[in-house]
């Protein structure tokens, strides 16, 4: 079956967003443009890794530019986007490998949303399967989602997306792990050292 690649170019919108109360949160990327939206889940750990990611790229791209480049130190507040993902929430699938890069040729950030793909250790007779063989059959491969965003876009994309993720369960003073609503057994209160 040919790979499924959502391709926007610019979206009109691309955002982190979430399903669900703090402590139960599904995460969510979607994109959307013309009518047409797509979402994927994906880990609350993948969200910060690539908000965090997103700001360091762009931070080494206005380095290196000696800021002459059209990318934005933070991200314009004209462009802040706080509205909530549009509905309903429609998963095409659950993100495994992402990746990034920037076009220097048209000045663009390149976000790439792979599917989780499920190999069944039975299968391969020899062992491990070989992972570069996973990634290199562009033709049919795992669906993904493939997005291009200006400087300014991105910039607003990892601070939302950084927010999103710090607005969770607050931590615990003692422990830091996260206290839910109905309480919290402290492993600190209890004699118990991390």
């Amino acid at each position: 079956m040919p790979r499924q690649v959502f391709f926007y170019d610019p979206p009109e919108r691309f955002v982190a967003g979430t399903v669900g109360e703090p402590g139960q949160r599904a995460f969510y990327l979607q994109a959307s443009a013309r009518g047409r939206v797509t979402s994927v889940l994906l880990e609350k750990t993948q969200v910060a890794a690539l908000a965090e990611r997103v700001e360091e790229l762009l931070d080494e791209v206005v380095r290196r530019s000696g800021g002459s480049t059209a990318v934005p130190a933070v991200a314009p507040a004209e462009m802040i986007d706080s509205a909530p993902l549009d509905m309903p929430v429609v998963e095409e699938f659950r993100v495994g490998t992402m990746a990034l890069a920037w076009d220097e040729s048209i000045d663009r950030l390149i976000v790439e949303a792979q599917a989780l793909i499920e190999v069944d250790p039975e299968s391969e007779l020899d062992g491990d399967p070989d992972e570069q063989d996973l990634f290199e059959d562009d033709e049919n491969g795992p669906p993904m989602l493939r997005v291009r965003l200006s400087g300014a876009m991105a910039r607003v994309f990892a601070k939302r997306a950084l927010e999103l993720v710090s607005a969770g369960r607050p931590p615990c003073p003692f422990c830091s792990l996260p206290l839910d609503p109905q309480g919290h057994v402290c492993p600190r209160q209890n004699g118990y050292r991390r």
